[in-house]
């Protein structure tokens, strides 16, 4: 298809298809269909090619969309590939992940139909993968860099992606987990109905060709001292999440049923996980009452497995008001605009309710059996800054056998690891590392990702991963060809 300057005015937005509700709850893989090309080149041309793309600056990694979709527009899928790639290491994964602010930022948002970025990215590197185009890039001109020894501790997104940009350079990496297979939170913490596990391991298959070490079932600070890692190192990165849930402060908190959506998400992915060598326990939500405290991404995953493990009802809390079905895009764009999204769980049987605040978990012998809410009355003050009531004699109990906490997370474990090195800590109890040269307060050791910055999107911590390896490479030699995004 030929790219028309009309396009946007001609061609509607058409969001990728899913599978209908009642066959996607029968198995637990992706239920979003790929773009066709046909598709993806009539959507691609919908990009009005502005001269200041909002999309791009608002993409954490900079991704060139102007430049891929023109490309796409006009079918050259190997080029539309090589301009993805070179911005980000891994677009299978945030084209299936990503919450896509650069949607949120496009121009066409304005008139509330943007192109499908996401859709169209995602796209791109399956049609790369197909054609055999994406190969190891192993590091040709290795220099002196071959005897530099990084350790990588963490292979979540910001762990792996700058051991990939650290390898290519010539350095020798290894990454560290603590989990018997690598991935971090993309692994355990990510239903297979978003991310099925073969695309992380084909990334991962690269990222052994191209010289990348993997080590798993290695707690460091427990069974490998991190003051001996690091002496054995030129450079020490951190770049292990933030894995300290939230937690809820209110009576019968540690009645049994009540847990952390981590430990729920993780234990399901295990039973999914053939490769898995570890016991395949898990919470099971089957015949049970669910209730989700937590309305994110996290929340979401946890309705659609207990959805998908047969729970009898899943009701999901938010504690803050709904917001407007139609929110008023001049006044936040290009920011995100609070509006009411449509939940592909709602279709499935998830029930949300809005503006309400748990205040105990009841039971008897134990066990959870119920939730009391209060209801809030959210309201600006004079700065237009939100607060909040409790409406009066607004009470509402709910039956749930199972509950589970989903409100984010706080910071990473501050477990032996930092204390054998000492890192200084930011106010959020994260490890301290300025945005520059991501070093922290101990020598040799650096720090990025939710590790650094605190939870955060899939498409940060990719950023902060290959800004943390021109960081390290720039230190480790005196000058980097790595790029700073």
């Amino acid at each position: 298809m030929v790219h028309d300057e009309r396009s946007f005015l001609e061609i509607p937005r058409v969001d990728p298809g899913r599978e209908a509700p009642r066959r996607r709850l029968r198995h637990w893989g992706e239920y979003e269909q790929l773009l066709t090309d046909r598709r993806s080149a009539e959507q691609a041309a919908r990009c009005m090619d502005c001269g200041v793309p909002w999309c791009h600056a608002y993409c954490p990694v900079h991704n060139q969309i102007p430049e891929w979709n023109a490309l796409v527009s006009e079918a050259d899928w190997r080029a539309a590939w090589e301009q993805l790639e070179s911005t980000n290491n891994f677009p299978e994964l945030t084209g299936r992940l990503c919450p896509a602010p650069c949607e949120d930022a496009c121009t066409l948002r304005l008139s509330g139909a943007p192109v499908t970025i996401r859709a169209v990215e995602l796209a791109i590197i399956e049609r790369a993968w197909h054609a055999g185009w994406v190969r190891p890039q192993p590091a040709v001109n290795r220099d002196d860099r071959s005897r530099r020894r990084v350790a990588v501790v963490g292979s979540g997104p910001a762990g792996l992606a700058c051991a990939q940009q650290l390898a290519r350079a010539g350095h020798a990496v290894t990454v560290l987990e603590r989990a018997e297979r690598s991935g971090g939170l993309l692994r355990y913490g990510i239903p297979d109905f978003r991310l099925e596990k073969w695309v992380l391991d084909r990334r991962l298959a690269q990222m052994r060709a191209e010289g990348v070490r993997f080590r798993n079932g290695i707690h460091v600070g427990v069974d490998l001292s991190a003051a001996a890692l690091r002496d054995r190192h030129d450079a020490l990165i951190f770049a292990c999440g933030a894995s300290v849930p939230r937690d809820l402060d209110a009576p019968g908190r540690g009645l049994e049923g009540v847990h952390f959506a981590l430990d729920y998400l993780a234990g399901q992915n295990r039973r999914l996980d053939k490769a898995s060598g570890r016991p395949r326990a898990r919470i099971d939500a089957r015949g049970l009452d669910v209730v989700v405290v937590g309305g994110g991404d996290t929340g979401g995953d946890c309705v659609g497995t207990a959805i998908r493990q047969g729970a009898r009802s899943v009701t999901q809390i938010q504690y803050h008001a709904a917001p407007p079905h139609h929110g008023d895009v001049l006044r936040h764009w290009p920011d995100p605009v609070p509006e009411l999204q449509p939940n592909d769980h709602d279709a499935e049987g998830n029930q949300r309710v809005w503006g309400w605040n748990t205040v105990s978990f009841d039971g008897r012998r134990g066990r959870v059996e119920s939730l009391t809410l209060q209801r809030l009355h959210w309201w600006r003050d004079e700065g237009g800054c939100w607060k909040k009531d409790p409406v009066p004699g607004a009470i509402r109990r709910l039956p749930a056998q199972l509950v589970l906490i989903a409100i984010g997370y706080s910071h990473p474990a501050h477990g032996a690891a930092i204390a054998q090195l000492g890192l200084a800590l930011d106010r959020r109890g994260n490890i301290a590392a300025n945005d520059r040269d991501y070093r922290a307060s101990a020598d040799v050791v650096f720090a990025c990702g939710d590790a650094r910055r605190g939870q955060s999107l899939i498409v940060w911590a990719i950023r902060e991963g290959r800004q943390c390896a021109e960081a390290v490479d720039r230190s480790l030699c005196g000058s980097t060809d790595l790029p700073r995004v």
